[in-house]
């Protein structure tokens, strides 16, 4: 009851899944991701014991088509399973099982697996195959996915209705602080909670994400002169905060600002200002 896109970015670091469904917290049963061994999403009657299965056999090397049969060959179950698996290299392999209910089927390509179960026709992976293959091969994979994802709800999605979606993306280094392969990991549970619209509270989430958990570009680092360092401890002190540690640490900044006060995110320096500005 669901359809997702599964994807490794064109320069090979980044995998992930983007998914929408009229189901409660489909975030919580179909994707999973490691960076350097793959990503796959498990729907339809899924099977959430095939994300462990699946990662486990890319990392022993298998291709994702050799990992899809493996699944497949030991699930007496497998009419009822939808499945996309993209794996280390790109190479995509999808599954739709003969019990799924109509419409649904699979698109493949360099890098993707598109698939989807209940929705409004074959239409809806069509137009997520034409989102992806249009995007930019350079922009992050966590957009060009949530774009996928767009164009398939734009299409007409599930034909029961909107309820969830989830994004999750993985690369090396990329979580919090760099201490793991989080990039991105954002679930809209229930519709009910942002107005019925869960595809476009996921872009809204992705934008907060981006600031907050995702580390500045050198294009955006701003270097602390110490005429800088003087306005950045000014400002703070002035909006009641011990320093300008302090006010980066109570808004969760750390993120996009140097440990050693060497430089200062872009978009950080002009929160500050305006939160100065209008005290």
């Amino acid at each position: 009851m669901t359809f997702s896109i599964v994807a490794r970015s064109a320069d090979g670091e980044s995998w992930g899944v983007a998914v929408a469904s009229k189901f409660l917290a489909v975030g919580s049963c179909v994707p999973a991701a490691v960076a350097q061994v793959g990503a796959i999403a498990t729907q339809a009657d899924a099977n959430v014991a095939y994300k462990g299965l699946a990662l486990s056999h890319l990392d022993d090397g298998a291709t994702a088509e050799i990992a899809l049969q493996r699944l497949l060959e030991e699930d007496d179950q497998r009419d009822h399973r939808q499945v996309g698996i993209v794996d280390i290299d790109g190479g995509a392999a999808s599954h739709t099982g003969s019990a799924c209910l109509d419409w649904a089927g699979s698109i493949t390509g360099d890098g993707y697996a598109i698939q989807g179960n209940i929705l409004v026709g074959e239409e809806v992976v069509d137009a997520m195959q034409a989102a992806w293959e249009n995007s930019d091969d350079d922009a992050p994979l966590a957009r060009r996915l949530l774009a996928a994802l767009a164009a398939g709800d734009e299409a007409g999605g599930d034909r029961r209705g909107r309820q969830s979606a989830a994004l999750l993306v993985v690369q090396d280094g990329a979580g919090y602080g760099g201490l793991d392969d989080i990039a991105v990991d954002l679930r809209i549970d229930d519709a009910a909670s942002c107005g019925g619209d869960p595809v476009t509270e996921l872009a809204r989430l992705l934008e907060l994400n981006d600031l907050y958990l995702t580390a500045s570009t050198e294009e955006e680092k701003v270097v602390v002169t110490p005429e800088l360092e003087r306005e950045l401890e000014e400002r703070a002190t002035a909006l009641g905060h011990r320093d300008f540690r302090a006010w980066v640490g109570s808004g969760n900044y750390e993120m996009r600002v140097a440990a050693d006060g060497s430089w200062v995110d872009e978009k950080v320096l002009a929160i500050l200002r305006a939160e100065e500005a209008s005290a």
